[in-house]
């Protein structure tokens, strides 16, 4: 029941994902058409926390630039009492733009940076007024400073009247920009007082020539309501005049009038700038209203559909989990049961029926996965045969090929012990004593191929040999031998029919210790009786294993794993595991105290006969190229 419960919760989640997307997708939709309203509202809050007080700002830092430059000039109508009045009234506009933007900390981070900038530049105003007291900065120097610290108010203009509604952004864009050209004209107002360098005419006649552009530019993008009031204001005749001394100033003379004239214009063209940016504030607010109304509609109709659609959902869930469950109980038994059944009898050689999965449902879809199951496990089965079939083709082609190895081998060896019965020189016999010792470890390694095919060797002998015998029998199997040091053991005796696969299985622990430590180290092998048979030690001073390498080849030597093709680097850790298990043979890997590791082959008792009453000839494998400790 709990199951079945389970089943039913999980069948509903998965079929609440796509409601949940339509969920999510819906608060997308309705984020979106919210957030371009809330957009439209906080282009008002700006507007009040951010532009207005800017340009407040901006007004003040022009006027005190012109002030501070007739100032310079030595004007007697610029003393320093109205300039220290003006930097007053220029200072409180500082106060009150850094009070009001605090406001709007909350606001993006792009907005908040040119806010930092602007911050940035009024601190250096008062840098700007020493050096205009202390005699330090021209009419040029000085109208550039105060010229860069309202660009920066200008850049936040530019930042903050970014709104959401195409039309109101780019009627906005264009307010600003006449608003910079407002900017120059002061500009020009504070150089046009008698320019008497080259750089001053210079700078006044770029500044002439981009406010004309700017305005021609923007009067031709604006809408006709904010259009009217810039025109009547460039058509008028101070503006006339104005154009005119523009050119007399900037080819070389001095108009009369001309502070007065730019005064009134400059008035003229930030009233018609505050009233533009009041117009378009208030256009935002029905924008905004009304993309707000349909946010709302919109997010009441995804609402009524998300509803009806989990009470659908609900209901479906319920019908397919409890169909789900009654096909997750049929594929348990066939996977728990059925299956495990037909891979043992498969092992064993034995035919196999494929079991069918059978359920009884409404759905067709439920009906289509029950046979997609079927198919899966017919699938299984019949790679299951072919790869039994495989093993034992690869068993097949192992054991014929280490057969005819074995028998050419074992001729070789015929004759190279005929040859060393015939040779007389020394080397001569030491090369064949040589061949002689790589025959044998071919020997080892057709075995080790019949091993691995799951048959037995044919090499056995008939009487018990001795211990110390089967110790050189396993160290002349090894190609670096050596270095193998055979230590004297006890006269305990193997029996004959286990001797070949404990020579092999030691040889193949010896060749490992020898690969696996510096080439100038010994491997000790040695033996003692032990309480329940006889045990080998193959000691070597190598680098060692970790604690985790160490448990996972004991854990393959205790069991035995299937034989895997593609793992070719542990052929002989699985040849050493097979004969193990053959006759109960245990084979454990440890530390060594020199550093390196100690392989035990703890051999049963049942494998292990006394030493005769009368000495006997060694009756094991020849070994002459083993070395052996004092008293052997």
């Amino acid at each position: 029941m709990g199951r079945s419960r389970t089943i039913r919760m999980k069948i509903i989640g998965l079929l609440l994902v796509p409601l949940v997307s339509m969920v999510v997708l819906w608060g997308v939709i309705t984020a979106v058409t919210a957030s371009e309203s809330l957009e439209l509202k906080r282009y008002q809050t700006l507007w009040t926390n951010l532009r207005h007080p800017a340009y407040k700002l901006g007004n003040e830092l022009q006027r005190e630039r012109l002030a501070s430059v007739q100032f310079l000039r030595g004007d007697a109508s610029a003393d320093r009492p109205a300039l220290a009045e003006q930097r007053s009234r220029g200072d409180r506009a500082k106060e009150e733009f850094r009070k009001l933007s605090g406001r709007s900390r909350d606001t993006s981070e792009t907005i908040r940076k040119q806010v930092d900038a602007v911050y940035t530049q009024l601190d250096r105003l008062e840098a700007v007024r020493g050096e205009i007291d202390a005699g330090l900065s021209d009419r040029l120097r000085t109208v550039e400073s105060y010229s860069a610290i309202i660009d920066s108010l200008f850049d936040l203009h530019r930042r903050v009247g970014f709104s959401g509604d195409l039309p109101i952004y780019e009627q906005s864009r264009i307010v600003i920009d006449l608003g910079y050209a407002k900017e120059l004209l002061t500009r020009e107002q504070a150089l046009g007082l008698a320019p008497t360098t080259t750089a001053e005419r210079r700078l006044f006649t770029r500044l002439a020539g981009n406010r004309r552009f700017l305005i021609d530019h923007a009067l031709g993008q604006l809408d006709p309501g904010l259009r009217d009031v810039q025109v009547s204001i460039i058509t008028s005749s101070d503006y006339q005049r104005m154009r005119l001394m523009e050119d007399q100033i900037i080819a070389g003379g001095t108009p009369d009038g001309w502070l007065k004239t730019t005064e009134s214009l400059a008035k003229s063209f930030q009233d018609a700038q505050m009233r533009a940016s009041m117009i378009l504030q208030e256009q935002a607010k029905p924008v905004a209203d009304a993309v707000l109304i349909r946010a709302y509609v919109l997010a009441g109709t995804c609402l009524v559909l998300v509803l009806v659609s989990i009470a659908f959902t609900l209901r479906m869930g319920n019908r397919l989990s409890r169909e789900l469950a009654n096909l997750r109980e049929a594929a348990l038994e066939v996977a728990q049961e059925r299956l495990p059944e037909v891979v043992a009898k498969l092992r064993k050689g034995e035919e196999v029926e494929v079991p069918e999965l059978s359920v009884k449902s409404t759905t067709v879809e439920i009906d289509d996965v029950g046979q997609a199951f079927s198919t899966v496990q017919q699938t299984a089965v019949e790679a299951a045969v072919g790869q039994a079939q495989l093993r034992d083709g690869v068993g097949h082609v192992f054991r014929n090929l280490a057969r005819r190895s074995q028998a050419l081998l074992h001729r070789q060896r015929i004759q190279l012990e005929g040859m060393q019965h015939r040779a007389t020189d020394p080397d001569d016999l030491d090369d064949l004593f040589r061949l002689d010792h790589l025959a044998t470890r071919m020997r080892r390694h057709a075995e080790g191929l019949i091993i691995l095919s799951g048959a037995t060797p044919g090499r056995g002998w008939s009487k018990p040999v001795p211990m110390l015998d089967v110790a050189r029998g396993a160290a002349a199997e090894v190609e670096d031998y050596q270095r193998v040091m055979v230590e004297p053991m006890p006269a305990q005796r193997l029996a004959g029919p286990v001797v070949g696969d404990v020579i092999h299985l030691v040889a193949e622990l010896i060749e490992n210790a020898t690969v696996y430590s510096p080439p100038h180290t010994s491997v000790i092998v040695r033996g003692e009786v032990a309480a329940r048979g006889f045990a080998f030690h193959v000691e070597d001073r190598g680098l060692g294993m970790s604690d985790d390498q160490l448990a996972e080849y004991n854990a393959r030597l205790a069991s035995p794993p299937e034989f895997d093709l593609a793992d070719s680097e542990r052929l002989g850790l699985f040849v050493v595991s097979r004969l193990a298990a053959r006759h109960d043979i245990r084979v454990m890997l440890r530390d060594s105290p020199y550093g390196g590791t100690t392989a035990i082959v703890l051999i049963p008792a049942e494998h292990v006969t006394a030493a005769p009453d009368e000495p006997e000839e060694p009756t094991g494998a020849p070994v002459r190229p083993i070395r052996v400790v004092q008293g052997e």
